[in-house]
């Protein structure tokens, strides 16, 4: 008990300052160990307007951090026997093997190895809040590199995990209900939003876009997997609809507390509370690397991208954006501005950093660093 209250002073003190110096402007850390909560804190003001303060029911928008919710999803239908890593993904959408993707596998699409990193053509924000629309462009997609090789599907991964998810349920929910149905709730997740409801929105902290984002150089990839048009940004991620809609791989808007217990589940080998949603065996396997991980991604302007076939980043010991995890045996996603949720089943630490300022500062790592220190799992 010394120990995680030591863990969550550090943290406290961490953030405090992250604030103060302008680092941060609302921000908001959970961490369980083996199962238990341990640190939970936060600072600063959730929308500078007004002045609202976080709290540990402020809300946050965390961008691709959704991507591992997705990637799970995928994994409980792997788990039931529903879905078979190696099949091709037309075997359970059949729209989809089409235009040269008749050979894409379940573990391609999970592993961004489509050779389809692209949005489809004229993506505005309204046909991205509607599932059937991008699902239809997603599946008429021609890939832009061979199958098998990385290309960061960058938004449109949740689409292509998720309508797997979707087309396997014999249920046939929404992806939205399946993700609050079978993770979320058997776990006793409050707050794990893939489509806000009405009620919570007056807890969602409001955006600040730090990096002034700009338009990607024309004609490149990532042009095409990030059209500007649906850019990752307060104007876009703070309307009404886009919070609404279920946009499974960058559209989450989470608790620090409901995504630490989410990646606790990851951690813990795949079980807490007694209650087990996937097999050790499936989480090892989930944390091995990619066929060609480290290989420069087009998509990054041919920077190594550490991915997982289980859908997640790997610490590599290189990439910025997976410093805070400290070892080599955790997994992660990163969102875009610096939000960050990550698992290493090795210690059973789970960590969630959620915040409202989308820079390049990299606060996450200081937080790993005070948490390892105080808990001892340096």
């Amino acid at each position: 008990m010394a120990k995680h209250q030591a863990a969550n002073a550090a943290v406290q003190q961490v953030l405090d300052a992250l604030v103060e110096e302008g680092t941060e402007i609302g921000v908001q850390v959970a961490a369980y160990l083996n199962g238990e909560l341990v640190v939970d804190a936060w600072a600063g003001v959730a929308d500078p307007a007004t002045g609202r303060k976080v709290d540990g029911g402020t809300l946050f928008n965390v961008f691709s951090v959704t991507k591992a919710v997705a990637a799970t999803a995928l994994h409980v239908q792997a788990e039931r026997g529903l879905v078979d890593y190696d099949s091709p993904v037309a075997r359970y959408w059949p729209e989809y093997g089409s235009n040269g993707k008749e050979a894409v596998t379940v573990r391609d699409a999970l592993s961004h190895r489509t050779g389809t990193p692209q949005m489809p053509p004229a993506v505005t924000p309204e046909m991205m809040c509607d599932w059937d629309a991008m699902t239809a462009g997603i599946a008429a997609l021609e890939p832009i590199f061979p199958v098998g090789q990385p290309a960061y599907q960058a938004v449109s991964f949740g689409w292509v995990v998720g309508e797997i998810v979707r087309r396997t349920d014999p249920e046939r929910r929404s992806f939205r209900d399946f993700v609050a149905q079978e993770i979320a709730g058997p776990f006793d997740i409050e707050d794990l939003w893939i489509g806000v409801p009405e009620a919570a929105e007056p807890r969602i902290a409001r955006l600040v876009d730090a990096l002034n984002m700009q338009p990607p150089p024309a004609g490149t990839v990532l042009e095409k997997a990030m059209p500007f048009e649906v850019r990752l940004a307060p104007d876009i991620f703070e309307r009404e609809d886009v919070r609404r809609a279920t946009i499974a791989g960058v559209g989450g808007i989470f608790t620090a507390r409901s995504l630490a217990r989410f990646w606790s589940i990851l951690a813990n080998g795949g079980e807490l509370d007694g209650k087990r949603l996937l097999s050790r065996e499936r989480v090892a396997m989930s944390c091995q690397m990619r066929p060609g991980g480290t290989l420069p991604d087009p998509v990054f302007f041919g920077m190594p991208m550490p991915l997982s076939q289980g859908g997640y980043w790997m610490y590599d010991g290189q990439s910025p954006l997976t410093m805070a995890l400290g070892a080599a045996t955790a997994i992660a996603c990163p969102g875009a501005g610096g939000s960050l949720g990550w698992a290493d089943p090795a210690t059973g630490l789970a960590v969630a950093f959620c915040h409202n300022r989308m820079s390049a500062a990299d606060g996450a790592s200081a937080v790993g660093n005070a948490i390892r220190t105080a808990l001892g799992l340096v």
